[in-house]
């Protein structure tokens, strides 16, 4: 009787739960290592809770990463859709809503269950509470794998799905990392993503609180370089909200180079030039006896208008008519150009995920690394990363099945050499 491919894996996140999972299906023996007491406690702070673990409307371009044809690739081998799949083969209820996909339960623990399921019926070996703190080659070939107890222990494969320091306390999650630098690994500067920004301005404190529909663009060096629309969330330090998380990879590492950051915020964003002018005139004819305050009242947030106020060196209880129709429409086109200076982001603590990574060029479609054979990397861990709305989750489940079926020795390869690119599914390219 053969015997089996021996698997670490290392890490029980999202992708290294599904690597073992998938590796053990296809006959290997897996041997599951994660540091904390349980498994895949980052799952359960996804989606606010809820666990937003895909989305329908795919795109390349909600992902950063050095080649994105490879990446395209790789999705095409296990796409959103084998993710449905896989979910509702476990007995999970997947619902969609704007193309964003839940667990009908709407509880991240319901997908963390099934995958601890998956794992028991897999008979995947799961060691907790064990840090692994080196991995090596002996002469044989074979892989040794140390923890912080002292414990060593010989595999055929290693899967390295550490994740990265995103959401955990300062110092923490970086051991994947400096395994895959000891490998000679490159491993790109990692930096917050998906983070909230912060503002040294004087009126931030003033708007704390505030949310709203707005669009945000972003200049680097005063030029642009993204927009985004959605809620946006003033807090004391600085702004938050969908498009702000959206934006926050590029200001991070735009911050990191020394480059000058800011955004402009439009409170208006349906409201073209041309027929805010026209509002303008006509509130200005029937409202201009009341004090500014009042004027704008109606409008924007409190807050906002309060900001603008005093920003165009006026007093609110000053009469509209006094200050003049000029300086009125000079209030209410500011607010479709707001501008707001950035002077960084929040810690990595706060960040939902980390941009940076092992080099995406030193590991092939099968996830194996171009350096060391028999080494897989799977999730976080490689620079790759994508915007908000379950893009993320979706590189793990992908490079978690991708990692675990090559290295139980059944190769993906052929699938790329067919063109199978989701012949079922929407546009990769859309």
């Amino acid at each position: 009787m053969q015997n089996k491919t021996k698997i670490a894996v290392i890490g029980a996140g999202a992708s290294g739960m599904m690597a073992a999972v998938t590796a053990a299906k296809y006959e290997a023996e897996v041997t599951l290592f994660e540091k904390n007491e349980r498994v895949g406690k980052k799952i359960l702070a996804t989606g606010n809770g809820k666990c937003n673990l895909g989305n329908t409307e795919f795109s390349m371009d909600q992902y950063y990463c050095e080649d994105k044809e490879k990446l395209r690739k790789m999705f095409g081998i296990f796409s959103v859709w084998d993710a449905i799949t896989f979910f509702e083969d476990t007995g999970l209820m997947v619902k969609e809503k704007n193309g964003y996909l839940y667990p009908y339960s709407e509880q991240a623990s319901s997908v963390l269950d099934v995958l601890r399921m998956e794992l028991d019926r897999a008979e995947v070996k799961l060691m907790t509470e064990a840090e692994i703190v080196c991995v090596d080659k002996n002469a044989e070939g074979m892989f040794i794998i140390k923890d912080t107890k002292g414990n060593s222990c010989l595999f055929d494969k290693v899967i390295i799905a550490c994740g990265s320091p995103a959401g955990l306390k300062k110092g923490e999650g970086m051991t994947g990392y400096k395994l895959a630098e000891e490998f000679g690994h490159q491993v790109k500067d990692v930096a917050a993503g998906l983070v909230q920004l912060k503002s040294d301005e004087t009126f931030i404190k003033g708007l704390s609180g505030v949310r709203c529909q707005a669009k945000v663009t972003l200049l680097i060096n005063g030029l642009k370089a993204d927009d985004e629309e959605g809620e946006l969330q003033f807090t004391d330090y600085g702004i938050s909200g969908i498009p702000v998380f959206q934006m926050s990879r590029q200001v991070s590492y735009a911050l990191k180079e020394g480059k000058d950051v800011s955004v402009l915020v439009d409170f208006y964003p349906d409201q073209p030039d041309n027929a805010l002018s026209c509002m303008s005139r006509l509130r200005y004819k029937g409202q201009s006896h009341k004090t500014l305050e009042n004027y704008f009242t109606g409008t924007l947030n409190k807050k906002i208008n309060m900001v603008m106020i005093k920003q165009a060196g006026l007093k609110p209880d000053m009469p509209a008519g006094k200050a003049g129709y000029e300086k009125i429409w000079e209030i209410t086109r500011k607010c479709k150009e707001f501008p707001v200076h950035i002077s960084g982001v929040n810690s990595m603590e706060n960040a939902q995920v980390c941009a940076g990574g092992v080099s995406f060029e030193q590991v092939n479609t099968e996830l194996e690394s171009e350096i060391v054979n028999g080494l897989y990397f799977a999730g976080e861990i490689v620079d790759v990363d994508g915007k908000c709305g379950g893009y993320n989750l979706q590189w793990a489940w992908s490079s978690g099945y991708i990692a675990g079926r090559n290295a139980a020795g059944s190769s993906t390869r052929e699938m790329i050499d067919n063109e199978h690119y989701w012949p079922d599914g929407p546009d990769m390219d859309k």
